[in-house]
């Protein structure tokens, strides 16, 4: 079965809004269309629900009531218990939290690993731990491929580790790595996983709870949401962590790594992330009983068929190229489809041709600065990124392809 495209880009007012017609978004890693079932949700919350929530009157009820569903929702999808997904204002503050948790539970001497494939996001936090007395090893990528290989992560562990960061996949390599197999790893030697999904999420949720990680982290703003960042945290190292939220809160499992109030209407716009998953389930398989988890994960696969089949064509026309280096796997299998390319020159000036030809793109580091030194990549100079998702046409992909070969 195939994705149908119009009625999955008839979900997103931004394929009909008259000031984009003509531009194509290959800029989908730096935050994705959002669906009409979250600006709906979004729209009702500030227009009927925007007061104090969890109160007995009606609007303060139902506030409350979309909140939570919010919750229970997503969670089902990501094959996780309720209370162990948390709401925060972004994927880098909430891994703050996370860090300064940690740091209260280590001992001087332990040791975190990192990547220098990851977005600063998973990395930086984490390293500022050395000043606090605690080791950081950092799991290094190929420099020719960018490739994290698990065999290296063997030799950093030791019984000192507490912990293992690393990227479902990266927002410049693009790989997607193996989260069970290196999640089994970090198990055995006693240590923890935490999985920065930001880069993986968009081409559909992951069920956390089959892959095995202890901690995974994505943004609702590149998952067709309003800008939150959610957190799943288990059961097991949520309550061992200590508290990071109001003491009064110590008892609820969502409430002890999110020490600023929630944002109630975009949290609650969260739900909007899950009728977008049943919707297109229930177009292209039908209603029924079928169990939460599973749909998301059937929904999954469509989306990521279709982004195969479209990135392959771009993979195609790239690796062969002798004007630009694809960082990278270019098997559209092994990868996402966020593509950094380093031209040896300017990609903002190229990023600002390609908009004359209609391509909405960008160049520069993304955040990866670490991933493009270790690959021989100035980061002040940076890359072209073109990124898209599940719901990008042919007739865009055409458009991009044809744009490449003129400003290259």
């Amino acid at each position: 079965m195939s994705l149908d495209l119009d009625f999955v880009r008839a979900q997103f007012p931004a394929f009909s809004e008259p000031s984009l017609q003509g531009q194509a978004f290959f800029e989908n890693a730096g935050g994705s269309y959002t669906c009409k079932q979250v600006i709906d949700r979004l729209f009702r919350f500030y227009t009927q629900r925007k007061v104090q929530p969890y109160a007995d009157y009606e609007a303060s009820r139902l506030g409350g009531e979309e909140m939570d569903e919010a919750r229970t929702r997503m969670a089902a999808i990501l094959g996780v218990e309720t209370d162990e997904l948390s709401f925060g204002p972004s994927t880098t503050q909430n891994t703050y939290v996370l860090a300064n948790a940690f740091a209260g539970m280590m001992q001087p001497g332990e040791a975190i690993i990192v990547t220098n494939q990851d977005h600063e996001a998973n990395s930086g936090p984490w390293r500022r731990l050395a000043e606090r007395g605690f080791e950081v090893r950092e799991w290094q990528v190929d420099p020719g491929t960018g490739h994290l290989d698990p065999a290296a992560l063997e030799n950093l562990l030791d019984e000192k580790v507490r912990l293992v960061c690393f990227p479902h996949c990266s927002n410049v390599v693009g790989e997607i790595n193996p989260v069970t197999e290196i999640t089994a790893l970090a198990h055995a030697a006693g240590a923890f996983v935490c999985v920065d999904g930001v880069s993986y999420a968009p081409h559909g949720f992951p069920d956390v709870g089959t892959l095995g990680p202890d901690i995974y982290l994505f943004s609702a703003y590149k998952t067709y949401g309003p800008h939150q960042g959610l957190m799943v945290i288990r059961r097991a190292l949520g309550e061992l962590l200590p508290n990071q939220g109001h003491y009064f809160n110590a008892g609820t499992l969502y409430k002890r790594f999110t020490p600023a109030g929630p944002d109630h209407a975009q949290v609650a716009a969260c739900a909007g992330m899950a009728d977008y998953v049943d919707d297109l389930y229930d177009h292209h398989i039908g209603g029924g009983g079928t169990q939460v988890s599973p749909r998301g994960q059937t929904v999954h696969d469509l989306m990521r068929a279709r982004e195969v089949e479209a990135l392959a064509r771009v993979m195609a026309a790239l690796k062969d190229r002798n004007d630009l280096r694809v960082i990278g796997p270019t098997d559209a299998v092994a990868r996402a489809p966020t593509v950094a390319l380093d031209l040896g020159r300017d990609p903002v000036a190229v990023a600002a041709e390609l908009a004359e030809h209609g391509i909405m793109a960008g160049g520069g580091d993304f955040y990866a600065v670490r991933a493009l030194q270790a690959m021989g990549v100035d980061p002040d100079r940076g890359v072209l990124r073109l990124s898209f998702t599940h719901y990008t046409s042919d007739a865009e992909i055409d458009q991009l392809l044809t744009a490449l070969d003129a400003v290259l």
